[in-house]
């Protein structure tokens, strides 16, 4: 179980964001579903881990029971030992060997102690280094998971500017589309090409009262011809009569 949960996080711990990231089709969602999973992959290792931690602790407190049982067991064989040798000083050799058998029970007692100790040693060791290691991984995930938080983050801001600046721009072109200006351009034109429809007319007006007066100065220069014509003959006939 141990092993899987170290495999685990430094699976995880050593997974490319940047690669996942080029090769999906949509890298938001993707970024939301890893920050998800790695939320629950570290919220389950953690779990796990604590509980290690938990089962090395209480290792560790049957060690220390055992170092201390050892010690006091090894106390009680040096005091029945020296109750031993004052009986046997005082010749009292029953009660002497009484304190002797006491102590060579404790004796035994602390040679039991000492080896559960030393049987428990390096197995303590062994996994209070697993513990260092799924620590460090647990580190490497929790910071991957900041990295990719950041990254999501940094991919939405991206995403809705992006958004913004596409609907400003539709907004701009819908703008030139209905732009008032480009109406008011079309009405002037409008009014230039009547106005000059109006120059035309007053011009073609203006030609054809020149046209007309031009005929009354016709007529005009005919008749003054024609009353000199009458004149002169009106001078010749008088002439003749005279």
């Amino acid at each position: 179980m141990k092993q899987s949960i170290f495999a685990r996080v430094a699976q995880l711990a050593k997974a490319n964001i940047n690669a996942l990231l080029d090769s999906a089709e949509d890298p938001q969602k993707m970024l939301d579903q890893m920050v998800r999973d790695y939320s629950a992959n570290i919220r389950e290792a953690e779990a796990a881990v604590a509980q290690t931690i938990g089962n090395v602790r209480m290792a560790e407190e049957d060690y220390r029971r055992a170092v201390n049982d050892a010690n006091t067991w090894g106390n009680k064989a040096i005091a029945a030992s020296r109750k031993a040798d004052e009986f046997r000083a005082a010749g009292n050799g029953v009660d002497a060997d009484k304190f002797d058998a006491l102590a060579k029970l404790a004796l035994q007692r602390q040679m039991t102690a000492e080896s559960m100790a030393k049987g428990q040693e390096p197995g303590l060791a062994a996994q209070n280094e697993i513990v260092d290691k799924l620590k460090g991984g647990l580190d490497q995930m929790k910071g991957k998971l900041h990295e990719l938080t950041a990254k999501r983050n940094e991919l939405v801001a991206r995403s809705r500017t992006a958004a913004a600046q596409s609907q400003v721009h539709d907004a701009l072109k819908s703008l030139d589309a209905g732009d008032p200006t480009s109406a008011i351009g079309r009405y002037e034109e409008r009014i230039r090409r009547q106005e000059a429809t109006v120059r035309g007319q007053q011009e073609l007006a203006s030609s054809s009262l020149d046209a007309q007066f031009a005929s009354l100065e016709d007529l005009g220069e005919q008749t003054e011809v024609e009353a000199r014509l009458a004149a002169l003959k009106s001078i010749d006939r008088k002439a003749i009569d005279d």
